[in-house]
């Protein structure tokens, strides 16, 4: 490790938001080959983060104390190893789900480079830390894990959420027929991005009016994920980016389901989900932004599990 040190998010005990300090640790050594350092600009703040805090996913993912949290980024290229051809002081943005437990929540991270890509050069580095988590979440369950085609139809359980909101931009940009649950304030929103028909779960059971998709979507699980099993026609498939959809309740119902995990392709989704956003055709959405000492009341806001796009922590200018 380097002598010189930097500020990290570190929690030393799983546990409410209050378990988050910034602590000063040293900062990550010269990049092997196929790494890129990265000076963190900000970071994404979603409710992996929150989960994998509060002790929820140990079962899963086994966190090793104390853990940095945050799963996105934007940046700046620091240093690079060899074979990575990224020029230094290049604005990118990453996914940093490769590095459980000592992510994006640090002046400066340590990433293999399949993990990064050149960050949209029409959107600051709050919109961008904002984008990679949600919109490959999207990807990776819309088209790796659900196969959408044009003409389908998808229900989008939480629509204008930090991956509900890509869920709706990208089934609608693919051609398909989108239906959103949402707040009755951010319906105006949903449908400015893509949704066909708003649900506004505050006046309406999603369950009573949609019947038949082909897809649902779901960004908020629990009892939501348990009611959504009846909208599905005969072969449709649910999918989670919160829960684990039981398998035996998709047989029994003739269905299929899935949960998102870590994509097939990074590199990939990265690559084009930055020239939709350079062309207009996918669109950030920051909900409020805070600086690393608030990284409490961030974490705070983010578990009510409600509101407009993602909230972000601003690192450094």
């Amino acid at each position: 490790m380097s002598t010189q040190m930097m500020r990290a998010i570190r929690f030393h005990s799983f546990g409410p938001p209050e378990v988050l300090i910034v602590d000063s640790i040293p900062r990550p050594s010269s990049p092997g080959e196929g790494q890129v350092l990265v000076r963190v600009r900000a970071a994404g703040v979603n409710p992996f983060d929150a989960a994998m805090r509060a002790g929820l996913l140990q079962q899963r993912l086994a966190i090793t104390l104390p853990a940095i949290p945050g799963v996105e980024l934007s940046g700046t290229v620091e240093e690079v190893g060899p074979g990575v051809t990224f020029a230094r002081g290049r604005a990118v943005y990453a996914n940093t789900l490769a590095n459980i437990g000592n992510g994006s929540n640090a002046e400066y991270v340590l990433l293999p480079v399949r993990t990064v890509a050149p960050m949209p050069r029409n959107i600051d580095f709050d919109q961008a830390a904002s984008t990679t988590h949600g919109a490959r979440t999207a990807w990776t369950g819309l088209f790796e894990l659900g196969d959408l085609q044009p003409g389908q139809r998808v229900l989008v359980q939480g629509g204008a959420g930090g991956v509900g909101m890509y869920v709706t931009q990208l089934a609608h940009l693919k051609g398909a027929h989108v239906i959103t649950t949402t707040s009755g304030k951010n319906a105006k929103f949903v449908r400015s991005i893509g949704a066909d028909e708003v649900i506004d779960y505050h006046q309406t059971n999603f369950e009573d009016v949609v019947k038949d998709v082909d897809m649902v979507y779901d960004t908020v699980g629990g009892d939501v994920m348990e009611r959504s099993w009846q909208t599905l026609k005969p072969g449709g498939i649910l999918i989670s980016s919160v829960g684990f959809p039981a398998e035996e309740t998709a047989k029994q119902l003739g269905v299929r389901c899935a949960r998102v995990m870590f994509p097939k392709d990074l590199e990939h989704i990265l690559n084009e989900v930055t020239t939709l956003v350079e062309t207009g055709e996918l669109k950030p959405q920051v909900r409020e932004v805070f600086p690393m000492d608030k990284v409490a009341e961030a974490h705070a806001l983010c578990e009510t599990r409600h509101g407009r796009g993602r909230i972000v922590l601003h690192i450094a200018d």
